[in-house]
């Protein structure tokens, strides 16, 4: 299915920071530091160079005293619905969404202009990937039952971009949660996928903030 509304309208991103699990501790990891910002304002920032516009949604009872936004929404409990409650505040006017994740805290400006350019083109989504470069096995009961082939895999990454118009309408009955770009294709839309970034680390653990401030250190990123 291809979609047949015009891409060429504002570009509003959707920073989804409305986790509220502490796993690092008594704060949400998104508002952990790293280079000295917190992972939620890089993100923003991040979306405020690339972006027209910028809806953040963050866990209930936060208020919010960190870069710029354009919109401020409460976050669900689940992602799905956090989305939602973003896009609620996006104006309709808009042409592309870009759904930012402060787990990416390193997400560059290149790869957000990336995806939204890959849009601008005609794709109905677009998501980065790399290749998954170690071996992939299927295990149980603390043993190898399988090795997968790795040919055709990839890691997704953050941010994604999509036609505005195509993700609203996806939404619109209210789904299961799911991953964005697994939904739209599961509804026949075209999601491409472009280079993404092995420097763009998805930061679930003490040990990938660690990298992640190795990474900003360093100023390789």
């Amino acid at each position: 299915m291809d979609s047949d509304g015009d891409a060429d309208g504002p570009i509003w991103a959707v920073v989804l920071a409305g986790g509220a699990a502490r796993r690092f501790g008594d704060r949400p990891k998104q508002f952990e530091r790293v280079g000295g910002m917190r992972m939620v304002d890089r993100t923003v920032a991040a979306a405020r160079r690339t972006c027209d516009g910028v809806a953040l949604v963050l866990p209930p009872g936060h208020s919010w005293t960190g870069e710029p936004v354009d919109a401020l929404a409460e976050g669900g409990d689940h992602q799905s619905e956090s989305l939602r409650a973003g896009l609620a505040t996006v104006p309709a006017d808009a042409a592309v969404a870009v759904v930012a994740d402060p787990a990416h805290p390193l997400a560059s400006d290149a790869l957000f202009r990336s995806v939204i350019a890959a849009v601008r083109d005609g794709a109905d989504a677009a998501v980065p990937v790399v290749p998954i470069l170690e071996v992939v096995q299927r295990v149980g009961g603390g043993r190898v039952l399988e090795t997968l082939p790795k040919d055709d895999l990839v890691l997704t990454q953050t941010p994604q971009a999509f036609r505005a118009e195509v993700l609203r309408g996806v939404h619109a009955d209210r789904p299961r949660p799911v991953e964005n770009s697994g939904l739209l294709v599961e509804r026949g839309y075209r999601v491409v996928t472009v280079a993404g970034d092995v420097r763009n680390v998805h930061v679930t653990t003490r040990a990938e903030l660690a990298i992640a401030e190795s990474l900003t250190s360093r100023e390789i990123c």
